[in-house]
């Protein structure tokens, strides 16, 4: 990436050296001699970069960058220091400061390393913030969704893996969240321009899901007219997302784990090694320690992709940011029907507060759409699903009356649809087989 750069530094045989080494390599680069100078140049003009000596007359290097703190769009800061000023330099690191250099600087294609660094990582910050204001995947801004104070502890452990190479497991029950965690996860690590590719494990036929993680080649099965790429390859140089990667079929974790540890894969019905490109984010809605030991999941598999885990928190333990998630949908659902509403009524925001939330904020976000079509000049209570006018258990309840709403919210599904657990499972914003799964905890198959 090439970038716009300020360069302050009051020796100007340095500073006239750094900014051919930096024009050389593309970038639009404007000097400064001092930091006074250097101060009207940050106020009249955008620059990604700021490279600046640490120790000038008139205004130093830190105070020009602590001037810049609280902007809206900072740029970022490399500082050249004499060995005597290292310290100082450090500490503006720990408050932000990107990295700095020593003076004399021996080797050039140190600093075009760094400015890279600084340039890429501004990108992907840039990236994120534009997530921000997008509603990625149907569900909230991420300022929802890392909103609430059992959220925070979670936004920093994204932040933190975001700039590895780490697998990461996302946990989560249905409807929390974790693409969206997984594509943030994306935005901001060094793959950030590469593709998201997303394969649910749980939609997939079982004997479909192999050609569609590797591709096949032309007549490898019946149906095979032409040879084609699975979602290893057109992620290649970004992320795979495996959702539901507790439904994989266990003769395919095999082979998923071979990808993980060896980084090739072949084509179904080929010979051919192909390397696998990839950033590799799983997600799950179960218990996958116990699904190892119940021989339903590999293993050295879980290791493999168990190497920093995320959990995410279900709705029933956020309560706080109901209110948040309901005016949100409100105002986003009025916008799409052409209705004008005051809000919603206490009594309502009561129930919805009370309620369990299986399905989580998807399922918040199918009930403030109904009630938006229902309602004539507010959200009411008689706007919304019979199942929210039974209370759930507040937070402080034990889990196993939480479990009763569960099982209870499945059996009307059931009733509701007939039997049928396709229309059930749907519904209740889950997989066929989570639901088979939850029939059988819950005691409830023939």
């Amino acid at each position: 990436m090439k970038g716009r750069i300020l360069l302050v530094e009051d020796d100007e045989t340095f500073r006239s050296f750094l900014q051919t080494v930096l024009e050389d390599e593309g970038h639009d680069v404007l000097t400064a001699g001092d930091g006074l100078s250097g101060a009207q140049l940050i106020r009249t003009k955008q620059f990604d970069l700021v490279i600046s000596d640490l120790k000038m007359p008139g205004k130093s290097g830190l105070e020009l960058f602590r001037d810049t703190i609280q902007d809206a769009n900072p740029p970022r800061f490399i500082f050249l220091t004499a060995f005597g000023t290292v310290e100082e330099a450090v500490g503006a690191m720990k408050d932000g400061a990107f990295d700095f250099l020593t003076k004399p600087l021996e080797d050039p294609d140190t600093l075009l390393r760094i400015v890279n660094r600084a340039l890429e990582g501004l990108q992907h910050s840039r990236d994120y913030h534009a997530l921000k204001e997008s509603e990625t995947v149907g569900l909230p801004p991420e300022e929802l969704i890392f909103a609430g104070s059992a959220m925070q502890s979670i936004r920093k452990l994204v932040h933190n893996v975001a700039g590895t190479t780490a697998n990461v497991l996302i946990y989560g029950e249905s409807g929390t969240g974790k693409e969206l965690v997984a594509r943030i996860i994306h935005l901001l690590s060094p793959r950030g321009n590469g593709g998201f590719v997303p394969l649910n494990c749980a939609a997939i036929p079982e004997n479909l899901l192999e050609s569609e993680l590797f591709g096949h080649e032309k007549g490898a099965f019946t149906g095979a007219i032409q040879a084609r790429l699975g979602k290893f390859e057109l992620a290649k140089g970004g992320t795979i997302f495996l959702d539901e990667i507790g439904e994989m079929p266990v003769s395919l974790q095999a082979k998923l784990l071979r990808v993980l540890q060896e980084r090739v894969f072949e084509r179904v019905g080929g010979g051919k090694e192909i390397k696998a490109d990839v950033r590799v984010i799983a997600a799950t809605n179960r218990d996958l320690a116990e699904e190892v030991v119940e021989k339903r999941f590999r293993e050295d598999l879980f290791y493999r992709l168990n190497v920093f885990p995320v959990n995410l928190p279900p709705l029933r333990e956020r309560r706080d940011i109901i209110p948040l998630l309901t005016e949100y949908f409100i105002q986003r659902f009025c916008r799409q029907v052409g209705k004008k509403l005051k809000g919603i009524e206490p009594e309502a925001l009561k129930a919805m507060k009370a309620y369990a939330w299986p399905g989580n904020i998807r399922e918040l976000q199918n009930v403030v759409e109904r009630a938006v079509i229902l309602a004539q000049d507010m959200v009411r209570a008689a706007n919304l699903p019979d199942a929210l006018a039974v209370s759930s258990p507040p937070a402080t309840a034990g889990r196993d009356k939480l479990k009763m709403v569960e099982r209870d919210l499945i059996v009307k599904a059931l009733e509701q649809h007939g039997g049928n657990r396709r229309l059930a499972a749907e519904e209740l914003g889950m997989s066929r087989r989570t639901l088979q799964y939850k029939l059988k905890e819950f005691g409830l198959l023939d």
